[in-house]
């Protein structure tokens, strides 16, 4: 599997950080956007014709999880007239999406997920596992090739990603704050999060959904001594082999 980031930035987009929470996951033929944060939806197009697009997860209803399906929409329904993507949500988002649009036209597919639950998209098998965040949020794991990737999407400390069997080659956790300022306790520090991958013996750590305003180098190192090793912080347009 590769996967490309398309946004990293929690919460809200900037200069430093770019997009919000996107993500762009590769098996052979099949391409899944795997959220669709504001600002991803330009970034996705420079790596994929939307043609090749095998469908959508939205993790949860924020908007910067979420907001660009609205581009892919118009794109889709008047541009390239097609019908039936398949996009996975959890239930209700595709009716609170509608309060800002008459109606999809057929153009999604719309999938309900639900904790526990498991799919298929061509080349790649997903599992779900409702995460500790407001809304109802699922975490997501991906395996194709004898290679697994959990994403953690938000979450607070509540959940982990040893939800999920031990082991992942991957593991791409939200770490919104530094450990000594934790605002509010629906997402996690890089503490928190190099805890979490390290007890579930994840062979590498990928940090994103990073709060614009924070030193990097301060995630990076409160994030790998919590780890017990070197992590990487996601970047716009960084490209990785899982």
């Amino acid at each position: 599997m590769e996967l490309t980031v398309l946004g990293c930035s929690g919460s809200f987009g900037g200069p430093r950080r770019g997009a919000c929470s996107g993500y762009l996951l590769r098996s052979g033929s099949t391409a899944i956007w795997l959220d669709a944060g504001n600002g991803t939806f330009s970034h996705l197009q420079r790596h994929l014709a939307i043609e090749d697009l095998s469908a959508v997860v939205l993790t949860h209803g924020h908007p910067d999880h979420c907001v660009d399906i609205y581009g892919l929409h118009v794109l889709m329904r008047y541009g390239l007239e097609k019908t039936g993507l398949p996009v996975y949500a959890p239930e209700g988002l595709e009716k609170f999406l509608l309060s800002l649009v008459s109606d999809f036209g057929g153009t999604f597919d719309w999938r309900v997920i639900g904790d526990g639950d498991t799919t298929t998209v061509g080349d790649i098998d997903l599992r779900f596992s409702r995460t500790d965040h407001p809304p109802p949020t699922y975490a997501v794991e991906a395996r194709s090739g004898g290679r697994r990737m959990i994403y953690t999407a938000d979450t607070g400390p509540g959940w982990s990603v040893s939800e999920f069997a031990p082991g992942a080659d991957l593991v791409l956790s939200e770490a919104t704050y530094l450990h000594d300022d934790i605002p509010v306790p629906i997402h996690l520090s890089a503490r928190q999060a190099g805890e979490a991958a390290r007890a579930a013996q994840a062979k590498r750590l990928l940090l994103t959904h990073l709060w614009p305003l924070l030193d990097a180098n301060a995630v990076a190192e409160e994030g790998s001594a919590a780890f017990g090793g070197p992590v990487t912080l996601a970047t716009p347009d960084l490209i990785t082999t899982i």
